[in-house]
């Protein structure tokens, strides 16, 4: 869908800052604007001679994602891994630069390519980062999401949902939204995916749409998420300092936009924000970047948003089991609740070093653990959380 008039000046603007930055992919983020290249390289032509009052017209043309870690490489890096369970990224990379392979990726690529495979464990990860941290190193290491809280409009009411990369404060979404169901949040989260790719992890808090409340640890939006391989997190329940810097960007819209400001319906409202997060983005110099502006710390990612979900694999000595419509499945005799939002999901069971003890894994992410010491039938609901691993005991 071609850009709309009112809003093609700004994202001319944001598309020529994102491209200069640093390591910046011009075929992919052109990709993601929906423009070809003839129109990219014509738009900066124009910009370099006229600056922003030189930005031309617009075109859409789908280009080729970027280039993928190659599979022999891959294969490289699970066997070291598996040689040296203990090693992380950047020694795996050493190791393999000292062995003479081409091409080898960075120590976070490396990362990525462990946590696919599954021989990342969440409260292994936990171990090696720091209680608190002020600031990820890059962008899209975090992406935090959040509704503001609602407001009256002459007709109905606005849920500002808010998406802010944790390293360079960039808002990724700032979206007028009628409600605060998943189906809303999801079609947001699909198109920030397609312009700026997929973070490695995303945090939220404990309510509705995100679960982590209740007997329901796990709602179908989190699922989907991780079945993108994104990781899911949850703000520790009252301490909203875990989500501080979109906490803080709330702050900031209530003063520079909302404050003493009546709205007649979302469509106005969704005009003002895109007006906010424009002068937010580009032109606000941040404290807290020294006085950049958040564009100038932001590259968008190298993951590209597959438009079909990717299928769910395990390996050949996994116990594969399929979750049920209530939530449930069986394995060694015993019935045990996971969650609903599995439903109809394939699961793998994976032994680990204490005997009668189960790693329960969706897709590359490690969400439960059975213990079957004591089971001996039956069924019970269990409690686990995503981020870490709690035990879940069959009847």
């Amino acid at each position: 869908m071609p850009w709309k008039e009112s809003t093609a000046m700004t994202l001319r603007q944001e598309f020529i800052r994102l491209i200069r930055q640093e390591g910046v992919n011009l075929s992919e983020q052109c990709r993601r604007f929906g423009i070809s290249r003839k129109t990219a390289y014509k738009w900066l032509k124009r910009y370099d001679l006229a600056g922003e009052s030189g930005l031309a017209e617009r075109s859409r043309r789908p280009l080729k994602s970027p280039q993928q870690t190659l599979p022999a490489m891959e294969e490289a890096i699970v066997a070291l891994r598996k040689q040296h369970p203990a090693w992380g990224g950047r020694k795996l990379r050493k190791v393999l630069e000292r062995e003479g392979h081409e091409t080898v990726p960075c120590a976070s690529t490396i990362s990525e390519v462990l946590r696919r495979h599954g021989l990342v464990l969440p409260e292994e990860s936990l171990k090696h980062q720091a209680f608190t941290r002020f600031e990820h190193e890059a962008p899209n290491r975090l992406w935090q999401i959040d509704f503001k809280g609602h407001f009256a409009l002459d007709h109905g009411r606005c849920h500002p949902l808010t998406i802010l990369d944790d390293h360079s404060r960039f808002s990724l979404c700032l979206s007028a939204c009628g409600d605060e169901r998943a189906e809303t949040v999801q079609a947001r989260l699909i198109g920030v995916f397609r312009r700026y790719g997929l973070p490695e992890r995303m945090t939220m808090d404990n309510g509705a749409p995100w679960g982590y409340s209740g007997e329901e640890k796990h709602t179908e939006l989190t699922v989907w998420l991780m079945q993108l391989g994104i990781r899911v997190s949850h703000s520790r329940p009252y301490h909203p300092q875990t989500q501080g810097k979109d906490e803080r960007f709330h702050r900031t819209l209530n003063v520079e936009c909302l404050q003493g400001r009546r709205f007649r319906n979302l469509d106005q409202c969704q005009e003002a924000f895109d007006a906010f997060r424009d002068l937010y983005n580009q032109k606000r110099p941040h404290e807290a970047l020294n006085l950049l502006t958040p564009i100038e710390r932001y590259k968008p990612s190298t993951r590209g948003f597959p438009e079909e979900l990717p299928g769910i694999e395990y390996c050949d000595t996994d116990t594969v089991r399929k979750v049920n419509k209530d939530g449930y499945f069986r394995f060694n005799g015993a019935t045990i609740k996971i969650s609903q939002a599995f439903k109809g999901k394939p699961i793998a069971l994976r032994p680990t070093e204490k005997d009668g003890t189960y790693n329960v894994y969706f897709a590359t992410h490690c969400i439960a653990q059975v213990s079957l010491c004591d089971a001996v039938g039956g069924s019970e609901p269990a409690t686990h959380v995503p981020e870490q691993v709690l035990p879940m005991t069959p009847a």
